[in-house]
C-alpha cells in the first residue's frame, strides 16, 4: 500500500470506479446476511435489531460496500445527511493530496526588504508564512539560528508579519465555547497549533500565572494574551477582544492547587511574530515589536527559511491526532492550488465538496469546513462508504489511517480479533462518526461509514452548554458500543 497519493493514479481509479456505479447502487433495503457455514456459529443479528438494541436517540445510519467490486452490501437509511464530524478529515485528506501531492512541504521564509549591508538590514525584516500548521517555537528558533548564520545583526527598519498565503479565520466554527484549544483562529501563518499555554500553581493567597508559547526545548512567555483570575466559581473562563490582545479571565473558584491547559490564540500571525521577536531577542538580535504586513513587497531577499515535513507525514498525524488546525490549513491550500477563489473556510469547503462530488461520487455532500467541527456539514454513510471505495482504489487514505480497536460485548478490545479495522473516527456532542476500512479473514476489504446523530436535540444546546452537555457522554458511549457491534456482524458475516 502507497503511503501517499499519486494524482494520475488517482483519476484512473475513479475511472475504473465510474465502470461500477450501477453494481454499487445502494439496494433498496439493507441486505440480509447469508448463513455462515459449518463451524462458524449462527449468523449474529442483523443491523436493525443493533441499532435497536443500542437505545440511541436520533439518527443511525450506514453503508458497506465491497471495495474489489463496488457493490453496496448493506445500507440503512441511505438518504439520511448526518454531520460527518472528524471523519470529514478523511475526505480533506484526499483532497489535499489530490490538489498539493503528497510531497508537498509548507514553507516559513524570513525575507529581507532592503540592503543586507556589514549585517545591518537597511530596511525592514518580514517573516512570512506559507501556512505550515506545523510551525512551532522551536521551528521559529531554527528561523533565528538560520538569521544569524546569514550574518544578520541589526535591523533598522520594521519587524513585519505576513499571514496573506492563505484566508484568515479568528475560529474554525464561531459557534463553539471561546475557551476550547481545538477551535483556534487559522490563517497563513500559525504557531503552536494556535494555541498558548496557561499555567497557574498556588503561591500563598494567590496565584501566579503564566502564559508561554511552550515546546519541548522553549517557554517563552508572551504579551499578546492576557489572563486575571477573577472571584466567582462561574463561568469558567471569559474572552475579550480588547485593545489588540486576548483578555482572559478565569474564575478562581475553578482553581486548584495547580494545574495548566491550553487557549485557542485569535491572532496567529502577531503571535508567531512576537515570538519571533523574543527569540531573537534571546539570541542578541534585538527587533521592534511585530507589525501585520497586508502584502509582500517585491524585491525581497530571502534570509532564513524552513520547511514543513511532506504533506502525506502531516496528514497521517492530523488523521491521528484529530488535529483541526491541520485539516483547515490543507483544505485551504487545496483550495488555493486548484486555482479557486475562497474567502472563508465556508466557500473552500464548498469547494471541496464540489471536487467529493465530481471525484468520489459523493454528490449530496455539504461541508462548512475542512475539519468537521463544525455541525453544519452534511455527508450520507452510502456516499461515505463509497468514498472509502474510491480512495482504496487510487492507492489513497487507508495507510494514513490508524487501526481502530474494536470492542468485544463486555466492552473489552479485542486485540487478537481475526480482522483488522483502519479507520477515522468523529465526535461532537450528540454526533459520533466511524468511517474506513475492514479487512475480513479471506483477504477481502470493506468500506464503510457509521454515522450517528441526535441532531435534534444538539441544536437545542448554547454555546455555553456545548462544552459539557448532560447526557453526552452516555449517548456517544452507546455509539461507540453500536458501532463495534456492526463491526463484529460485518466481520463475521462477510468472511470468506
Amino acid at each position: 500500500m502507497r503511503d501517499g497519493l499519486d494524482r494520475r493514479a488517482f483519476l484512473a481509479g475513479l475511472g475504473a470506479l465510474a465502470g461500477t456505479q450501477a453494481a454499487a447502487a445502494p439496494p433498496a433495503a439493507s441486505l440480509r446476511p447469508l448463513a455462515r457455514r459449518a463451524g462458524l456459529g449462527p449468523a449474529p443479528p442483523g443491523a436493525e435489531a443493533l441499532i435497536a438494541e443500542a437505545r440511541l436517540r436520533g439518527t443511525v445510519a450506514l453503508g458497506l460496500a465491497d471495495v474489489a467490486t463496488g457493490r453496496m452490501l448493506e445500507t440503512v437509511r441511505p438518504g439520511a445527511a448526518l454531520p460527518p464530524a472528524s471523519t470529514a478529515k478523511a475526505i480533506t485528506a484526499l483532497y489535499a493530496l489530490d490538489a498539493l501531492g503528497p510531497a508537498h512541504r509548507f514553507e516559513t521564509r524570513v525575507l529581507a526588504a532592503g540592503e543586507l549591508r556589514d549585517g545591518v538590514l537597511k530596511g525592514d525584516l518580514i517573516l512570512a508564512g506559507g501556512g505550515d500548521p506545523t510551525l512551532d517555537t522551536d521551528g521559529l528558533a531554527a528561523l533565528v539560528e538560520g538569521l544569524q548564520a546569514a550574518g544578520l545583526r541589526a535591523v533598522e527598519g520594521r519587524l513585519r508579519v505576513w499571514a496573506g498565503a492563505l484566508p484568515a479565520a479568528r475560529a474554525i466554527d464561531a459557534g463553539q465555547p471561546a475557551h476550547v484549544s481545538y477551535n483556534p483562529a487559522v490563517s497563513g501563518l500559525n504557531l503552536n497549533f494556535n494555541r498558548v499555554h496557561f499555567g497557574w500553581a498556588r503561591a500563598g493567597a494567590d496565584y501566579e500565572v503564566t502564559l508561554q508559547a511552550r515546546t519541548a526545548r522553549y517557554r517563552p512567555d508572551v504579551r499578546i494574551a492576557r489572563m486575571q483570575i477573577a472571584d466567582r466559581r462561574s463561568p469558567v473562563y471569559t474572552y475579550e477582544d480588547r485593545a489588540g490582545r486576548d483578555h482572559w479571565t478565569v474564575a478562581r473558584g475553578a482553581l486548584g492547587a495547580e494545574g495548566a491547559r491550553w487557549l485557542p490564540v485569535r491572532r496567529p500571525a502577531l503571535y508567531a511574530g512576537e515570538v519571533f521577536q523574543r527569540l531573537a531577542e534571546v539570541a542578541g538580535l534585538r527587533l521592534p515589536a511585530p507589525e501585520a504586513a497586508a502584502a509582500l513587497p517585491g524585491g525581497t531577499t530571502t534570509l532564513a527559511r524552513r520547511e514543513s515535513a511532506p504533506l502525506r507525514e502531516i496528514l497521517r498525524d492530523m488523521l491521528d491526532y484529530s488535529t483541526n488546525l491541520t485539516a483547515e490549513v490543507a483544505g485551504l491550500a487545496a483550495t488555493a492550488a486548484q486555482g479557486a477563489r475562497a474567502a472563508t473556510l465556508a466557500e473552500s469547503g464548498a469547494e471541496m465538496a464540489r471536487w467529493a462530488a465530481g471525484a468520489l461520487g459523493m454528490e449530496s455532500c455539504r461541508f462548512v469546513d475542512h475539519s468537521g467541527l463544525g455541525d453544519a456539514s452534511r455527508v450520507t454513510a452510502t456516499e461515505m462508504a463509497r468514498a472509502m471505495v474510491a480512495a482504496e482504489r487510487a492507492g489513497g487514505v487507508r495507510a494514513l489511517l490508524e487501526d481502530y480497536d474494536v470492542r468485544d460485548a463486555r466492552g473489552r478490545p479485542m486485540r487478537d480479533a481475526p480482522f483488522e479495522v483502519r479507520a477515522k473516527t468523529g465526535t461532537l456532542h450528540f454526533v459520533s462518526a466511524l468511517t474506513g476500512y475492514l479487512s475480513v479473514p479471506g483477504g477481502r476489504t470493506l468500506g464503510f461509514a457509521i454515522l450517528t446523530g441526535d441532531v435534534a436535540h444538539r441544536e437545542t444546546l448554547t454555546r455555553a452548554q456545548l462544552d459539557r452537555p448532560p447526557g453526552a457522554r452516555a449517548w456517544a458511549g452507546r455509539s461507540r458500543r453500536l458501532q463495534s457491534a456492526l463491526l463484529r456482524r460485518w466481520a463475521q458475516v462477510h468472511s470468506a
